[in-house]
């Protein structure tokens, strides 16, 4: 899937095995704790693993460079949520910011989780990511769900914002 708008070529793509370094270093790199509740990856851990394989994710490229991910997953192992997929995951680069890499993305992820016969799509956001709830919410996604106080993080209790839209 290719998205274009006034400034920047936009490439989404499958990821591949190759991307690991630079996935590593884009993950490394824009680690906040605006949308993460995990430590900060090390400068030098491989961005794959047996939990995070190069299948689950899609990667954006802008004017031909590395801007971003999103990981897309079964929102359960369970035969009776099938229908479901999950966003788990998505970074833009910093200098690939305001130019569609998110919006690009997400679009690309539901457009997969379509291909894969889903029906409805969710994610979880942290409540203080307005940025993140503002794209989500242009995208048709709708809360369904808080869990209030759900992390600490930087000494603020933060909400956990459960999110979805049908396909």
């Amino acid at each position: 899937m290719a998205v274009t708008d006034r400034t920047t070529r936009i490439r989404v793509r499958p990821a591949a095995l190759t991307d690991d370094a630079g996935l590593a270093r884009l993950d490394h790199d824009t680690w906040s704790t605006l949308h993460a509740v995990q430590p900060r990856p090390d400068p030098g851990a491989p961005f794959f693993d047996a939990r995070h394989t190069p299948d689950a994710y899609l990667v954006a490229e802008a004017d031909g460079v590395l801007a971003g991910y999103i990981r897309l997953v079964p929102a359960t192992p369970l035969a009776c949520n099938t229908h479901v997929c999950q966003i788990q995951g998505l970074a833009v680069a910093d200098t690939a910011r305001g130019q569609g890499v998110g919006r690009a993305l997400v679009s690309a992820a539901m457009a997969e989780a379509r291909a894969q016969e889903a029906r409805r799509i969710t994610l979880r956001v942290l409540g203080h990511n307005a940025p993140a709830r503002r794209l989500y919410g242009s995208l048709g996604f709708a809360v369904e769900g808080v869990l209030p106080g759900e992390f600490l993080l930087d000494g603020e209790y933060v909400d956990d914002v459960l999110m979805g839209r049908p396909l």
